[in-house]
Formats: structure tokens, sequence, C-alpha cells
């Protein structure tokens, strides 16, 4: 048998489960960090357009968190389900 679960068939999958779990990860942990450090040094909480995406703002930051978290799950993701197709190839091949 062969690995039907190549990372071409399984990308779009993993990167919408991913980014959706990763990204709510990832703001769990911005949350975490606000109620563990307040603002801490950040001196401005964010804004609108790309200042929400500026990391020397706590928003930026935590939206950075959420892509970083989102980006690290895709790839969690597409390396656990092309393992998960190889086992299942060498399980079929046991069997026949």
């Amino acid at each position: 048998m062969v690995n039907n679960l190549t990372p071409g068939k399984t990308f779009i999958l993993s990167l919408i489960s991913g980014f959706v779990t990763g990204m709510g990860n990832g703001s769990v942990f911005g949350a975490a960090l606000m109620c563990a450090l307040g603002r801490a040094r950040f001196e401005d909480w964010g804004g609108w357009g790309a200042q929400a995406y500026d990391p020397t703002t706590f928003q930026g930051f935590v939206d950075w968190c959420m892509l970083v978290f989102g980006a690290a799950y895709v790839v969690i993701m597409m390396v656990a389900l092309n393992r998960h197709g190889e086992l299942e190839a060498v399980a079929a091949r046991k069997e026949h």
C-alpha cells in the first residue's frame, strides 16, 4: 500500500485545523500573560489596522503569538498526518 496522507493531499486540512487550534492556544497564552504580567513594559495596548500587528504593543504581541502558534500547529498537523499515513500503509502491507 501507499501513503495516502501526503503533505500535498492534507495541506488544506492542516492549514485550517492547525491555525484554528494554534491561534486559539496563542490567544489563551496572551490572556494568561496579561493576567500574570498586566501591561508589563507595553506602553500601548495596540490599535486598528497595521498597529494591531506591531509587536511593541500588547495587542500586537498577542497577535504575533497567535500567528506563530498557528504556524507551529500547521507543521505539527502535517507531520502527524503524514506519519499516520505511513503507519497505515505499513499495517495494510502486513495484512496482505
